[in-house]
């Protein structure tokens, strides 16, 4: 062909382009980018894909067999509290599985793995001990005691007890062989089982007894929510089963666990290794993706699965609550730190999760991604982009809306039916986003060129970070008047201790520097909480809750505030001494004292009409403020008042004094607040709380002698926040010179 005829067929392509409709062009180049992203499935599209299934799961969740027949002895914090700091001797745990069994219980699973000699050891005291001249002669004796160890292998040797263990690469842990035995059909399934090399493993004396091994591996999505849980571990060349699945088998009463993979008969993978199909236990069929991982279906958490570790210790325990059933050993303590994120809850202990697995096995009540899942998604994504193209050419936009909304409700219909119904995870988000997607652009191409001659867009909004206070006003225009309405809200005061000597020698630009500096984190503190900062006042920041948008947690949210901003000014106090130091200046430490208040005012826009500000009016303002200057004399940084200590219940609270606010009769409550929950329910915190009252109680009544033994008993805490609080009552109980 000469150069004349390839010109030619160019231009009659090109003419031929020219009589297309512009947004056909635009379909067809979308297309095969969208079907090609699907195929590639990035980690976004992932995403997208299982927070569908997440979705699904919230709505229609695993109905949970009334029965329990999984239960879980909980390492909770009562039973810590009742029964020591966790780790507990190992003896205790025997006891634990001693009284399971006795009880009845099939299967007694621990979902903890134990490494290491317990602490309690003859060889371990006589260690701490060996420098003591009076235990020389003991020596002997107690290292013929056996060990707390060999105390539990006897217990577990007895009982039908499955220990975990956990893969983890770099570790020179041994699991030991396998307590099962697999029969395999098709390629192996080492070849597509998630492994490690190595392992974090129980002490080989209690492995040699138990009568089931199993992993507790988890394998997070890149959210880190747990939405499958593996089948299969392999260490090595080694396959063993995960904690769930050896639980299933010891409760079926089986030896060996089947595993049917790509290449076995009635599987369909055309000569390719496609991975594990299913996993069977006895009658127990669990079908997996290809590394062997089992989706989960879970059921609202139930308090009724759950039994304290404590109560099973007790001589009046229920047997009846675990006679015949799979019990697993486990932390739901939260300072124990097993906890995991699922499609139901933020945070659920990673006992639970297994059995919940357990739970959803024995009820067949299981979920699967079939194979043919993306060829039908990518199927109903190119007949519904082909149907949203002929419509705009033939009718429209409006149509052609119409048929892809249409599409999308039908796709996202069909696929809550497949998981309701089938037990199918199909995804609808992908195939309607692209959907969408292509709807757009083409719609937008139509209107580009429809509207060409526009020669300016509207200012982009987005530009700009609007307050909550804009927000409202632009939605209710009326607002933009003279006047207001009385509301409670919750006031803060800060006022920066010693500015004066703080800002002494530096210019105006170092003084504004300075100001800048230190009033970025405390508004920070602020906005982070959901408040309105109303204004500065040289050295002070004044700020309120619940106006103009309403929240039921005012209180405690200023109290939040309050706490993150002493530690945004200790951040920077840190930061400011490094600087200081590295110029060989001395750093005087910036401090500030905080006032919180709870009350009705009027709030509004003040001012005139031709400019006004949106703040708050009333005496609890007043009082607010009072609270922040008592903070010097108390000696606490935050002082709040009795309306917001008692809105803001939970938080670590002391009552300091009573007080006449002004413009009151009666004299109301003041507190100290020195922390969140947390510290509120630390025991240290509870005692100091305890022996302050006690302070107080004497204080009121005119009982020095009370009162010093009481303020003995608070210094003894060690709790340093308090102590120029306790300096102020000492200097109450000290006679006037």
């Amino acid at each position: 062909m000469n150069d004349d005829a390839r010109n030619g067929l160019w231009k009659k392509a090109v003419a031929w382009l020219k009589k297309r409709p512009l947004h056909l062009l635009v379909i067809a180049c979308l297309l095969l980018p969208l079907v090609a992203l699907r195929i590639a499935d990035p980690v976004p599209i992932q995403l997208l894909r299982l927070n569908a299934f997440d979705v699904f799961q919230r709505l229609a969740p695993r109905d949970a067999d009334p029965a329990f027949p999984v239960k879980i002895v909980a390492i909770d914090e009562p039973s810590i509290a009742e029964l020591g700091q966790w780790p507990w001797p190992r003896n205790v745990l025997a006891s634990l599985i001693d009284k399971l069994h006795a009880a009845g219980a099939k299967v007694i699973a621990l979902d903890l793995v134990l490494p290491e000699a317990d602490r309690l050891s003859p060889k371990t005291f006589a260690k701490a001990y060996a420098d003591h001249p009076e235990f020389t002669a003991l020596a002997p004796q107690v290292m013929r005691l056996p060990t707390l160890d060999a105390r539990l292998a006897e217990t577990i040797a007895k009982t039908p007890t499955i220990l975990a263990f956990a893969g983890a690469d770099r570790a020179t842990g041994n699991p030991g062989e396998p307590k099962a035995s697999f029969a395999q059909a098709g390629d192996k399934a080492v070849n597509f089982a998630p492994g490690y090399d190595g392992s974090v493993a129980n002490l080989s004396i209690l492995t040699a007894k138990a009568t089931g091994l199993g992993a507790a591996n988890w394998f997070p999505e890149n959210d880190q929510i747990v939405r499958r849980v593996p089948l299969l571990l392999r260490l090595g060349e080694t396959l063993y089963p995960s904690l769930s699945v050896e639980a299933l088998r010891l409760a079926e009463d089986q030896t060996t666990i089947f595993v049917k993979s790509s290449g076995a008969s009635g599987v369909g993978s055309f000569g390719q290794r496609t991975g594990i199909e299913l996993v069977r236990v006895g009658q127990t069929i669990l079908p997996t993706n290809a590394r062997g991982e089992l989706w989960l279906r879970f059921a609202p958490s139930d308090p009724r699965r759950t039994i304290s570790a404590k109560d099973v210790l007790k001589p009046d325990f229920d047997k009846s609550l675990v006679a015949g059933k799979t019990v697993f050993i486990g932390a739901t303590a939260i300072g124990l730190l097993d906890l995991r994120a699922t499609a139901l809850d933020n945070s659920v202990p990673g006992v639970e999760m297994h059995a919940q697995a357990v739970e959803q096995m024995l009820a067949g009540d299981n979920i699967v991604r079939p194979a043919y899942a993306l060829g039908m998604e990518l199927t109903f994504l190119v007949i519904g982009v082909l149907l949203v193209g002929w419509a705009l050419t033939r009718s429209g936009p409006f149509l052609a809306a119409g048929l892809a909304i249409a599409a999308i409700l039908a796709v996202a219909l069909f696929a809550y039916y497949a998981y309701t119904g089938l037990g199918l995870l199909i995804d609808p988000v992908y195939p309607s986003l692209a959907l969408a997607s292509v709807y757009a652009a083409a719609s937008l191409t139509n209107f580009v060129r429809a509207e060409h001659e526009r020669r300016q867009v509207r200012e982009a909004f987005a530009s700009y970070l609007a307050p909550d206070l804009v927000e409202e006003l632009a939605n209710h225009p009326e607002k933009l008047r003279l006047g207001g309405d009385i509301r409670e809200v919750s006031l803060l005061f800060a006022d920066v201790r010693s500015f004066s000597r703080l800002a002494e020698g530096l210019d105006a630009e170092s003084l504004v520097t300075f100001i800048n500096q230190l009033f970025t984190p405390l508004s920070e503190a602020i906005v982070e909480q959901r408040g309105t900062i109303d204004k500065y006042m040289g050295d002070a920041v004044m700020a309120f809750w619940n106006a103009p948008l309403p929240n039921p947690d005012h209180a405690k949210l200023s109290c939040r505030s309050a706490l993150s901003m002493l530690d945004k000014l200790d951040q920077l106090n840190a930061r400011l001494a490094a600087e200081a130091e590295g110029k060989g200046e001395t750093f005087s430490p910036i401090r500030i004292g905080i006032g919180l208040n709870t009350g009705d005012c009027c709030v509004g826009n003040v001012g005139s009409p031709e400019r006004f500000d949106y703040s708050v009016l009333g005496d609890p303002v007043n009082v607010a403020s009072r609270l922040e200057q008592l903070t010097k004399s108390y000696g606490v940084p935050i002082i709040a008042g009795e309306p917001t200590a008692k809105a803001a219940d939970g938080l670590a609270m002391l009552e300091i004094d009573h007080v006449i606010p002004r413009g009151k009769t009666r004299p109301e409550a003041i507190f100290a607040l020195f922390g969140d929950e947390a510290l509120a329910k630390n025991p240290s915190f509870k005692q100091l709380a305890t022996h302050h009252a006690a302070l107080r109680k004497a204080l009121d009544a005119n009982d020095t002698q009370g009162a010093s033994a009481a303020a003995e008993a608070c210094e003894a805490c060690a709790f340093a926040p308090y102590q120029p609080l306790l300096a102020h009552y000492r200097a109450k109980l000290s006679p006037p010179t």
